[in-house]
């Protein structure tokens, strides 16, 4: 009896083991969203795209395509970072489609490889960037 009750100890604790891993596995799947990580379509929604430009002149919107923010805690994550650079004007998150919008003055220089950095900080990875520059307050 004694050899018994440690063998089916480990057993048992393997067995919950096993459908622990399981459950993390299906939890986060639940969460993804092709939507939010294809990680190729740089199409803004117009709406918030007008909305976020509102105001800028003389800007470049940078539009980044995120692959791995599922989740508000990824978005605020992200928008914390961009918020503590200085050059950054404006910042506004899309967690649908899994995109960031950040405005910076035409003087800026915008390396992709520091925008990557700040994203890959928070955990998520930066796929694709597009620069559009407003000189006026283009529509």
């Amino acid at each position: 009896m004694r050899k018994i009750i440690p063998v089916l100890i480990i057993f048992t604790s393997f067995s919950w083991a096993g459908n622990y891993e399981n459950k993390i596995h299906h939890s986060y799947n639940d969460y993804l969203d092709e939507r939010t990580i294809d990680g190729k379509n740089l199409e803004v929604n117009p709406e918030r795209f007008y909305r976020f430009i509102e105001n800028l002149t003389n800007s470049q919107v940078v539009i980044i395509n995120v692959k791995g923010m599922v989740c508000d805690f990824c978005a605020r994550g992200i928008e914390k970072t961009f918020e503590k650079d200085d050059k950054v004007k404006k910042i506004d998150i899309d967690l649908t489609k899994g995109e960031v919008l950040l405005a910076y003055s035409l003087e800026e220089i915008i390396d992709f490889a520091d925008v990557k950095q700040n994203i890959l900080i928070n955990g998520q990875n930066a796929v694709d960037m597009n620069i559009i520059t407003l000189k006026n307050n283009e529509r």
